[in-house]
């Protein structure tokens, strides 16, 4: 069964109803955007939340150093890396100073995957998909076209942790699971009233179509 991770979170009360609600991961934003906190105000929302509910930190261009000081300041257990120049070689070094987990994204245009997917997911052993829009780190509420890279993303798994993200929401998570059989599906926009911002029926109604309940069961 697919894990879930429920990302761009600011407030602690969608944080405590994502453990309530079974949540593997919460996802705090500290690169840019509507959902954007910095390392002291991630840290205090999280405070409060069992270990087994993992924090996931999503990074931009952001230096080693301050990705390293956030992964310490908040507890860490992943970082999250979106594309940046020198990607492969960026993942390579935190994977060596730091214990937390790598997700390097994946940005898919067309069905097609980034030219360096294969190096990025060998040297974290891990990789998220997620949709390419201009000028839009994620949580845009976009789909990618899965049937067209599906091949390609079964190739490139052999083994690795796949995470999948991209406008997932309830009525379509149950769908992409069956498409990738991913170990973490990733919402954001998708179970929000407005950005940052949790609507707990949705969240409760995406967890549930993610574990194949029958809505209103």
């Amino acid at each position: 069964m697919a894990a879930i991770k429920f990302c761009g979170i600011t407030r602690r009360e969608d944080a405590e109803y994502a453990a309530a609600l079974g949540a593997g991961y919460v996802g705090l934003i500290l690169a840019g955007g509507p959902r954007k906190l910095t390392v002291e105000r991630a840290a205090e929302v999280v405070r409060t939340l069992p270990r087994t509910l993992k924090r996931v930190g999503v990074f931009g261009d952001q230096s080693d150093d301050e990705i390293l000081r956030a992964a310490d300041v908040i507890g860490l257990d992943v970082l999250q890396l979106h594309p940046v120049a020198g990607a492969i070689e960026r993942v390579r070094r935190l994977r060596r100073a730091s214990s937390a987990d790598l997700w390097p994204v994946l940005r898919v245009a067309d069905g097609v995957l980034p030219a360096d997917a294969e190096e990025l997911a060998d040297a974290a052993g891990a990789f998220l998909l997620d949709a390419h829009v201009p000028g839009v780190m994620g949580g845009a509420g976009v789909t990618f076209d899965w049937s067209a890279a599906a091949d390609a993303v079964h190739r490139l798994r052999a083994g690795k942790r796949l995470i999948v993200a991209g406008g997932l929401r309830p009525t379509n998570v149950a769908a992409a699971i069956s498409v990738f059989a991913p170990d973490v599906v990733d919402v954001a926009s998708g179970v929000e009233q407005t950005p940052g911002i949790k609507d707990h029926h949705l969240m409760r109604a995406f967890r549930d179509a993610s574990q194949g309940v029958a809505a209103g069961a």
